[in-house]
């Protein structure tokens, strides 16, 4: 059968299969099993008596099933794989203990009395959240718990507050160390590294943009988000903001003593001598001492006569429910970007960063640890059937040559570049508003990403040339965006049900996903500057 009757095939059964409910990854194998039969042996579906007379079944472990086995049993060993799950487990340890909730009340205290306060620390803690785990479901039931009942309370717009947190809440798409783009990065091979650090700068600008439209919302409609009484006693104005500087520079005369006393051990060893042909260890090599003595002296200094040590002490008491997260960040990304360890590794240590937390909180117990364990076992089981499922459609719809028949089909359209990648956003879209992203980024990128990389690199965007290696990298982060705005998209966008599942009864999923629309708009806003301007990947790579 030609490849253009077997597509469409598989579109109106794909289409069939998830409307009656069957599950993406059993939805997935069975075409996966259709799409070669098709292929390489239809007499089956005529008469099933022929069975192990045509190339598919005349001899297992040979022809296309054996590659397609090669195919799941490559991803499914693939070592990075392993941080999934170790990513998981670390936000559920985060949601379970009151790490998360000391890090609001510390947001809160230096926040709160400004216009739109509680949404914008809702904002912020999502971020440093995202950074830590780079999780979403966990991320939008935790902040419902904390954040929406304190907006309600105050008098909050409750679109805002509800738009506030779940857009935020769905920032771990975006902001590393993003399981969407570790995933990408396996099935594409890619650097995951290079799509960690190009896709730091459009998530944050993503989360500026939300704080951007809380301000500006909130200062035009000052209704919307009352102000809080002010407690007796409470610093106010030049000294409260006093405090957050010595805070602050109790923070950078830890980080900047640690590594001196780093970069001590690694010369007092002879671990940092420079050896030809070896990468030198990142910020840790002899030259880096009198930076880091001068940089701990300047932190000491600020402290003992610059705010005075009965400043520092309130304001460390203030917020030291940030101390634990930026440990956290500090060592998983610290890790990855101090050329320290790789993905797999930099998880594994935050986890025991997490762990290690948790015990000298006196919060660590075996409740903690098994319901923790119990909800990685359950999302990552889910991950991977969706991601074996996905894996053989794909693999069989590549072996067949369907990426190359609509390469081929998309490309000969006398259609702009433009106008090509639009297309294929729309088309992302639309599947992101009913399909989980595992699903997508296995079943439909491997078709889009060859078709990217045969469109003419000088016409993709307006502003400013991508360099060619960066092409995949590139796509990578503005697929991330695109998934970033399915987390919202009626009618099945998780975050309204991740949400209604902690939100008061009087608020329906109507009402959720009517607050949602703004911030849609804000995520396309985003999407449209990716596409516009390519090279904005670059800046930090």
């Amino acid at each position: 059968m030609d490849i253009g009757t077997i597509s469409l095939v598989l579109l109106l059964g794909l289409m069939l299969l998830l409307a009656i409910g069957m599950p993406l990854g059993m939805a997935s194998a069975i075409l996966a099993v259709l799409v070669l039969v098709l292929k390489f042996e239809p007499m089956l579906l005529l008469d099933p008596t022929t069975f192990g007379d045509g190339l598919l079944t005349r001899k297992f472990g040979t022809g296309p099933l054996n590659i397609l086995a090669q195919k799941i049993y490559g991803l499914l060993t693939d070592y990075v794989l392993i941080s999934v799950p170790l990513f998981i487990f670390m936000a559920a340890l985060l949601e379970r203990s009151g790490i998360a909730k000391d890090m609001y009340a510390s947001l809160n205290v230096w926040l709160s009395s400004v216009r739109g306060g509680i949404a914008i620390v809702t904002s912020i803690m999502a971020v440093i959240m995202a950074a830590m785990s780079g999780i979403i479901g966990g991320e939008v039931v935790l902040l419902g718990l904390i954040a929406l009942p304190q907006m309600l309370k105050l008098g909050y717009n409750q679109n805002l507050a509800i738009g506030t947190i779940c857009a935020s809440g769905s920032l771990g798409t975006m902001i590393p160390p993003s399981i969407v783009l570790i995933i990408f990065g396996l099935i594409t091979e890619t650097s995951i590294k290079a799509l960690f650090t190009a896709a730091f700068l459009p998530g944050f600008m993503l989360a500026s943009f939300f704080i951007v439209y809380i301000i500006v919302r909130t200062q035009l409609n000052p209704d919307q988000a009352p102000l809080p009484e002010p407690k007796p006693g409470d610093p106010q104005g030049a000294e409260k903001w006093a405090l957050f500087g010595a805070f602050m520079s109790i923070v950078a005369g830890g980080f900047f003593a640690a590594l001196l006393v780093r970069v001590l051990f690694f010369t007092i060893t002879g671990q940092n001598v420079y050896v030809e042909g070896v990468d030198e260890i990142a910020y840790g090599t002899a030259n880096y001492i009198p930076w880091f003595g001068a940089y701990t002296a300047i932190s000491l200094a600020l402290i003992f006569f610059a705010f005075g040590i009965e400043r520092a002490k309130i304001g460390w008491e203030m917020g030291k429910g940030l101390v634990a997260p930026i440990v956290v960040i500090g060592v998983v990304l610290g890790s990855i970007y101090g050329g320290i360890s790789g993905i797999t590794e930099a998880a594994g240590m935050g986890v025991v960063a997490v762990l290690i937390i948790s015990v000298f909180r006196g919060e660590a117990n075996f409740d903690l640890i098994w319901d923790s364990l119990m909800r990685t076992l359950k999302s990552t089981g889910t991950i991977i059937w969706v991601t074996i499922g996905a894996a053989a459609l794909a693999g069989a719809y590549t072996i067949a040559g369907g990426p190359q028949y609509v390469a081929d089909l998309i490309v000969g359209l006398d259609v702009p570049t433009m106008a090509i990648l639009l297309i294929m956003m729309i088309i992302l879209l639309f599947m992101g508003a009913f399909m989980d992203w595992v699903g997508i980024v296995l079943l439909i990128i491997p078709v889009f990403l060859p078709i990217v990389q045969r469109l003419p690199i000088e016409e993709i965007g307006l502003i400013g040339e991508l360099q060619p290696k960066y092409l995949a990298v590139w796509f990578g982060v503005l697929f991330c965006m695109n998934m970033q705005v399915s987390f919202l998209s009626p009618p099945f966008g998780p975050a309204a049900f991740y949400l209604k599942s902690v939100a008061p009864a009087h608020i329906s999923l109507t009402d959720i996903f009517k607050g949602f629309l703004p911030f849609i708009g804000i995520q396309i806003l985003a999407l449209t500057v990716l596409l516009i301007w390519p090279p904005i990947i670059e800046v930090l790579l």
